[in-house]
């Protein structure tokens, strides 16, 4: 009795094993795109790397070499994996669902990228122009002109000049966390801001044009 028992237990635990094996494998193909994957997800990510400056091919859906090179391109430019593949990271990058179990705007992933960007972008300001910072990046997430997950809004190309100036690997200060937190409970003293900039040291015309609507610090907070 006591080893049919243990032959029971042991069926079921190797049974159950292969579930879960069989279910990550799956969850990992329906995450990653490569080449010769196609679909809508595909023609999604064509689009964007389009709109962005990275695909200059054909929107056919259809995950060729062009595709993978403007992956590719798109990866190394928001320093990721440079595989050309879409896979979790890059898809969270660019925007678009990844498969796995979303983290909520209170998730840590969030908070971490959102206050990492702000402690770059707003070292030395005050505590209300931080909260601004980030609560610009949330307002763009729910503007139609740009990505709809923080990542994807933060890891857009040439958004922010911290990711390529060194600003972003720097050491992420407490009161961006807590300015984080404050922008993704609600609290957005930008005014509904989805740009800004510092006067004395931006060179564009074109941010120049935005409508202004506050300052706060050094910062031009614009529609």
């Amino acid at each position: 009795m006591e080893n049919k028992r243990k032959l029971i237990l042991a069926l079921v635990v190797v049974f159950t094993v292969n579930i879960l094996i069989i279910a990550l494998a799956q969850s990992v193909d329906a995450v990653s795109y490569k080449r010769g994957s196609t679909g809508n997800t595909v023609k999604e990510i064509q689009i964007r790397l389009r709109d962005w400056g990275y695909y200059n091919g054909s929107i056919d859906g259809i995950f060729g070499s062009r595709t993978e090179a403007a992956v590719k391109a798109f990866q190394k430019a928001n320093k990721l994996t440079v595989d050309g593949k879409a896979g979790p990271a890059t898809l969270e990058a660019i925007g678009l669902p990844t498969g796995q179990a979303s983290q909520s705007s209170e998730g840590s992933g969030n908070l971490d990228l959102l206050a990492r960007l702000i402690s770059a972008e707003a070292r030395g300001e005050p505590y209300t122009g931080q909260v601004a910072v980030g609560a610009v990046v949330l307002n763009r997430v729910e503007h139609p002109s740009f990505p709809n997950t923080i990542s994807g809004v933060i890891y857009q190309s040439g958004a922010f000049t911290c990711l390529t100036d060194g600003q972003w690997n720097q050491p992420v200060s407490s009161s961006a966390y807590n300015a984080a937190r404050d922008a993704i409970n609600g609290w957005d003293p930008s005014g509904g801001a989805i740009y800004y900039f510092n006067p004395s040291t931006a060179t564009s015309s074109w941010i120049w044009s935005r409508p202004l609507l506050l300052q706060i610090g050094s910062h031009n907070f614009c529609s």
